[in-house]
């Protein structure tokens, strides 16, 4: 007897994937614009509404929105059909996405971006499930290679649109951009996505779940934001929070352990590829979102770059990460072996990261380059290799919830990664000026365009405490990479599943 009766998917041809991947691709273009794009406009976009101390949260709302709705949706894909749930998490993005472009101070930001943040998480969930359930692992690698291709005009055009648009327009456009984008999108996949099969709907839906893990997760982010900056870690607040997410955590697991239809079925994680590669999603989620989120501090402060150029100045990572993802899904597909990908991954990550970590006032573009294109690289070994290795330890029934999962715990390595490195770059940022000469105006209102009407000295020492923060988050993001070095030995070379045909399915049962 063998679970493999389970995942007996629909066949499909390869026209009607490439129809269906057609909407696909619009979509997770997408997703990927947005966050490619906002990055370039944070220093403009806190020197307008002010607020350094919650730059970080411009992202963490975002990304904590994300991660705590992602098995949510992952679920409703599978309880109701994957169409109509991804359809949804369109229409909530886009109206997250014109709120935000509307925002008048930090506070109605950072709530816009949550809501951009539950459309998201249904949209890299749904691309990835729905991938899932129409291809068998063994032929995915090279559908996800040309899904993929996409991607580099997302990573590449979406920090040179963000920085084009903050120099030349507003900030705001940032997030009005998406509007037509996602009208197309959401034509596309209206008709492209119609022969997806449609989940019975019979199930109940677990809220109980999903309120616990919302709450543990958030409470949880909030201690990595606030303790040691906001409050003293012995503060009753902290506490408190403590308290709050080992309570709600430990309810949660009861309830996934009881309920008939679990928002995240533990079960998944009793295979253990499955709980390595959720753990490396986790890792790269960290490292790649710090990166992403803080270098831009560093080029435009430090550098000089305008915000059009620091978009432009990511483009070796971009660029390293695409061409290694589309070459290891290539090798993958062909020989069907991933064991060495993310070994050599993590590696290249806690290189990069040390390297990072290294920089001063004086380092030079080329320099910053150079370690961009090793931790791209790095991050295209991961990038879809963890995702398969989630994928082919799952039964198809649990597509949409393990994917879910995998999913979740990535965007829980950005939440975490984003809240507690910027936690540390502000508070190593505002010690370092503390410690010199006071700057005239508010440090919290600084823009690259202010920095350089101040006299050179003056110059220097906020550059340098730019310097400071973000070599400290850069090596406390290269500790944590380093545990995924470990990680990625434990994986196991497990053979990847072709198609299950007819015949299968009825010898599984037999």
């Amino acid at each position: 007897m063998t679970t493999e009766v389970a995942e007996a998917p629909a066949q499909f041809t390869h026209r009607q994937i490439m129809v269906t991947m057609s909407g696909l691709v619009i979509a997770l273009l997408l997703a990927m614009l947005d966050n490619m794009i906002v990055a370039p406009a944070l220093p403009t976009i806190v020197g307008d509404l002010g607020g350094l101390s919650h730059l970080a949260w411009v992202t963490t709302g975002y990304v904590l929105a994300s991660t705590a709705s992602t098995p949510i949706w992952g679920k409703l894909g599978d309880l109701f059909g994957r169409r109509i749930t991804f359809i949804s998490s369109v229409v909530v993005f886009l109206g997250g996405s014109a709120l935000a472009g509307m925002s008048q101070n930090m506070g109605e930001l950072i709530a816009f971006r949550a809501i951009q943040g539950l459309g998201a998480g249904g949209l890299m969930v749904g691309v990835l499930s729905i991938v899932g359930e129409m291809i068998p692992p063994r032929e995915r690698s090279k559908y996800m290679g040309l899904m993929m291709a996409v991607m580099p005009v997302a990573m590449i055009g979406g920090p040179l649109a963000g920085g084009f648009i903050t120099d030349n327009f507003s900030w705001r456009w940032a997030f009005y951009v998406n509007l037509p984008l996602g009208a197309i999108a959401l034509v596309v996949c209206w008709f492209t996505l119609a022969k997806l099969p449609r989940g019975t709907g019979r199930a109940k839906i677990d809220w109980l779940g999903a309120g616990l893990l919302t709450v543990w997760i958030t409470s949880l982010v909030l201690i990595t934001s606030w303790g040691g900056t906001e409050y003293e870690w012995s503060s009753p607040t902290i506490l408190g929070l403590i308290a709050l997410t080992l309570v709600t955590f430990v309810a949660f697991v009861a309830v996934q352990r009881r309920v008939a239809e679990p928002i995240m079925p533990l079960r998944v994680f009793g295979n253990l590829n499955f709980t390595l590669a959720g753990a490396l999603a986790f890792i790269s989620g960290f490292a790649m979102f710090g990166a992403v989120t803080f270098l831009p501090q560093f080029q435009q402060f430090v550098q000089g770059s305008s915000a059009t150029n620091s978009g432009l100045l990511l483009m070796p990572m971009m660029i390293a990460a695409m061409t290694v993802s589309l070459a290891s899904g290539a090798i993958i597909g062909k020989t069907g072996h991933y064991k060495a990908f993310p070994i050599v991954g993590t590696a290249l990550i806690v290189l990069a990261l040390g390297l990072f970590a290294t920089i001063d006032v004086d380092t030079g573009k080329t320099t910053t380059a150079l370690y961009m294109v090793l931790l791209g690289a790095g991050m295209g070994c991961l990038m879809q290799t963890s995702t398969l290795i989630a994928q082919n330890s799952i039964e198809l029934r649990d597509m949409g919830a393990g994917t879910g999962a995998s999913t979740f715990l990535r965007n829980m390595g950005s939440s975490l990664g984003v809240s507690l490195l910027g936690a540390l770059y502000t508070s190593s940022l505002t010690d370092s000026l503390a410690a010199g000469s006071s700057l005239p105006g508010e440090a919290n209102q600084m823009t690259p365009a202010i920095l350089k009407s101040l006299p050179e000295a003056a110059q220097r020492m906020f550059q340098a405490a730019v310097t400071d923060g973000v070599t400290t988050l850069f090596t406390v993001a290269a500790c944590v990479a380093a545990v995924g070095v470990v990680v990625a030995w434990f994986v196991k070379q497990v053979p990847l599943r072709g198609r299950v045909t007819a015949e299968d399915v009825v010898a599984a049962e037999v």
